[in-house]
């Protein structure tokens, strides 16, 4: 079947190509693709939120016919099928180059979650955005990775906000057919391409691919007709019901994705559990070698060696744990199939000082996985001295965990007026150069009114998009007139605007700014320099506590005090977050630390332009210069008494500092030092923030040893 297995319905000979690009989504980060897909319908671009299937599928034939005879339009579609065949070959990668003798095999690379495009939203936050970058700079690089995950076919929630501010979670089946996915089939052509068993019951599993260049992603998928209605609904949401659901989940992300895989005839040789979610993944193979006869012992010991456990939770409470009745519900009896017995299974997950007959499932990954690292310097130090009690004796210091600080993908997020400076400072074929120091010293040279003159004008279009946003919702959800002055109607482009947007969790406490409303008017409403608020983020469904602090923001923006100066952004995606971290002056982050195991939005606005006010948490710890933003003293103490300091430190730093170098002007009318600090921060985040270094640190210190098999450090004992 042609055009995409049927997706989109007509396409002209000479652009039969467009099905296949449209199929990769190496288009969101190749710009010469971009602009070629825009050019087929601008308007229809916009209205499907850059989705180029749904827009193929939608658009006029007649104008897809005149596309194929406008040589302009020609020559963007032939160097975008070029570029399409540059993603597909894995040849003179920097992979390949650096690593000639590297052992040949692929890694998998396992998460609960992926954010690659808000098309497709099987994304909730932080973790799917940089499984979703990850994979996309492993693709650039030529590094031989393939991701396994779910399709949850009702994405994460959706959002609307009542008028009394309460967060109301809705969700809806989308379309595989408006999406760049593929189902995949067994040799009989079904839908089957294995079973699994749990519950008590046996469980068909199919799977989608998505491609992200080099790298395809397996989409797992229970919602087959051959399953029971319970089990078809455990891929349609992400985190959806309780502690049961997730552990079904993880059940079939673990076990079933390898079964699929090997269905697939895809055989890894080293395989990433990214989070305790994928842990099931690590019990599954060692499983595969018991059944075949091999020692339970040197199964595990193969095991290990050839796997890497990468943990993003630096609290014990935001580890996954289930009980030991909820374990034994999910085998139901089949201890054999794993090779051992019960007590030997629930070993694993044993957590010596913790347990109270729970399951661990990072204890579980640790016990597993020779190569294990946290995703920051700071979060290196506090996972050792949470898991210091795997091994007996050892001072946590001399803990076999290491720490590869996150990144973004600098071709998702740097904004395309700002690699267009890019572009005209430094020479076109500047993003071949990226890791070259001197590159990224040259932005200290960009001339102050060019630089200033791309940001404002990625201000103008977050304002623009925020009204657009506002206009819509009004039309759809009928708003009343404080809710749509709340949504940022009264916005502008003068002010000082601050970005606030991530997942709601009380230690993020977005509420911060806020414990002192007289103080935070001055602030806001100064009649010669005042400041606006943006905010934007989702709770949990199940968080209660976090949605009351979403409430008291939401009622922020409807009060007259503020005078229309903090705005509320609804259902908050990939699409949003590439708007505010664009188009805000400054970034703020205000984790509780040592909360915030490494956070990646700051990073993102700092490939932008635009600096971070943070505490000393997470990157920020490694990224904070003294040049390139502020941060908050480390406050030590109860919670009450460490907010109350910070509250107090930011709101210093905002007026004596942040808020006078803003309005500070030259004879131009430039703030001067202002764009100073803009440039370094674009300076600290190309050099050192971006996935192309991070997943190159992963490839030289974990995947080259698990795909090698290198032996050891001293194993945890599993006890």
């Amino acid at each position: 079947m042609t055009f995409a297995e049927g997706k989109i319905p007509f396409l002209p000979e000479r652009l039969v190509g467009l099905a296949d690009v449209a199929l990769n989504l190496s288009w969101r980060w190749s710009r010469d693709t971009r602009a070629m897909l825009k050019a087929v319908d601008p308007a229809l671009w916009s209205l499907t939120r850059h989705n180029p299937v749904e827009m193929l599928r939608l658009v006029d034939p007649a104008r897809l016919t005149q596309c194929a005879g406008d040589p302009r339009f020609l020559e963007l579609y032939d160097r975008a099928m070029a570029g399409l065949a540059d993603a597909r070959i894995a040849q003179d990668t920097w992979y390949q180059q650096t690593f000639p003798d590297a052992p040949q095999g692929r890694i998998a690379y396992f998460c609960a979650e992926f954010g690659l495009h808000n098309s497709l939203p099987i994304y909730s936050g932080g973790l799917g955005v940089l499984a979703g970058d990850h994979c996309k700079a492993a693709s650039d690089l030529g590094v031989p990775l393939v991701g396994v995950g779910l399709l949850y076919s009702k994405g994460y929630f959706d959002q609307k906000i009542s008028l009394e501010g309460w967060q109301e979670d809705s969700d809806e089946a989308f379309d595989p057919a408006i999406m760049a996915l593929t189902r995949l089939t067994a040799p009989d052509g079904g839908t089957t391409l294995c079973t699994l068993t749990g519950w008590g019951r046996t469980l068909e599993l199919g799977a989608w691919r998505l491609r992200a260049g080099r790298v395809d992603l397996i989409l797992l998928d229970s919602d087959l007709p051959g399953n029971e209605d319970e089990d078809r609904e455990l891929t349609r949401k992400l985190y959806g019901g309780g502690q049961e659901y997730r552990l079904r989940q993880e059940w079939i992300l673990g076990v079933g994705g390898v079964r699929v895989l090997r269905a697939l005839g895809i055989e890894p040789v080293a395989f990433h559990a990214n989070e305790g979610h994928a842990a099931f993944m690590l019990l599954e193979r060692a499983a595969e070698m018991t059944r075949q006869g091999v020692e339970l012992e040197e199964a595990v010991r193969h095991v290990r060696a050839h796997s890497v456990f990468t943990t993003h939770t630096p609290v014990p409470a935001g580890h996954d744990v289930f009980s030991a009745e909820q374990i034994d519900a999910v085998v139901d009896g089949k201890w054999s199939d794993f090779g051992i017995d019960r007590d030997s299974f629930h070993a694993f997950g044993h957590h010596p000082e913790l347990d109270h007959g729970r399951f661990h499932m990072t204890a579980l990954a640790i016990r597993l996985c020779r190569h294990v690292n946290g995703v920051a310097r700071m979060h290196g130090e506090v996972t050792r001295g949470l898991w210091t009690s795997l091994w007996p004796g050892r001072k946590a210091s001399t803990l076999p965990i290491g720490h590869v600080t996150n990144g973004v993908h600098l071709g998702s997020w740097m904004a395309h007026r700002v690699m267009e400076l890019f572009d005209a400072s430094l020479g076109a074929d500047w993003e071949e150069r990226v890791d070259d120091d001197d590159l990224w010293a040259a932005v200290h040279d960009f001339d102050d009114d060019d630089l200033w003159g791309v940001h404002m004008k990625l201000k103008y279009a977050l304002l623009n998009f925020v009204r657009e946003q506002s206009r819509n919702r009004w039309r759809t959800h009928q708003w009343d007139a404080t809710h749509l002055v709340g949504s940022g109607t009264l916005l502008s482009p003068a002010p000082l605007t601050i970005g606030f947007a991530r997942r709601f969790a009380t230690y993020k406490r977005a509420d911060l700014l806020f414990r002192d409303p007289a103080r935070l008017q001055r602030l806001l409403t100064s009649e010669h320099r005042p400041v606006q608020l943006v905010f934007a983020g989702k709770a949990h469904p199940a968080d209660d506590d976090a949605k009351r602090i979403l409430q008291e923001i939401f009622r922020a923006t409807r009060d007259p005090r503020f005078e229309g100066r903090v705005a509320f952004i609804e259902d908050y995606d990939l699409h949003v977050a590439h708007r505010l971290v664009q188009g805000v002056d400054l970034w703020l982050n205000l984790p509780r630390a040592p909360m915030e195991a490494s956070g990646t939005s700051g990073m993102k606005a700092a490939l932008n332009g635009v600096p971070q006010l943070s505490t000393l948490d997470g990157w920020w710890a490694e990224g904070y210069t003294g040049k390139n933003g502020w941060t908050l003293p480390l406050a030590l103490g109860e919670p009450d008494v460490v907010d109350a300091a910070d509250h107090e430190q930011v709101f210093s730093i905002l007026e004596r500092e942040v808020v006078p170098r803003y309005y500070r002007r030259n004879e131009a009318g430039l703030p001067t030092e202002w764009i100073a600090t803009m440039k370094e921060s674009i300076f600290e985040a190309g050099r050192f923030f971006t996935t192309r270094r991070m997943v190159q640190e992963y490839t030289r210190d974990y995947y080259l040893p698990a795909l090698r098999g290198d032996a050891p450090d001293e194993d945890p004992p599993i006890r």
